[in-house]
């Protein structure tokens, strides 16, 4: 293979790369607990926080750290289910585009 070749074959993985980085973008996951649900994106952004009015229990009952520990226990649910579903994503799409074996697996 040639050197121009190889350029080229460098600027195609790229693209893909590129391409496979804006799929990972669109996955939005939820995950729930105690009236908490939060919203986690692919790149691993809170796209929303939202409450249950029993969520406010804890607070109401006088133990705000209980509900602190809730709220931080979900958004790292959040998260690490995005980061789960989205490398996931990419084993797949990595596969389907014959790069599955470009790290090693």
């Amino acid at each position: 293979m040639g050197m121009f070749d190889n350029i080229k074959q460098a600027m195609q993985m790229r693209a893909e790369a590129k391409r496979i980085q804006n799929e990972m973008q669109k996955i939005t996951v939820d995950y729930s607990n105690g009236g908490i649900t939060c919203t986690a994106k692919g790149d691993m952004t809170i796209s929303s926080i939202t409450f249950a009015p029993e969520a406010y229990d804890e607070v109401k009952a006088g133990k705000p750290a209980r509900f602190e520990t809730m709220l931080l226990n979900v958004v790292n649910g959040a998260l690490k289910k995005a980061k789960d579903t989205t490398q996931a994503e990419m084993a797949k799409l990595m596969q389907a585009n014959g790069m599955g074996g470009l790290f090693g697996k």
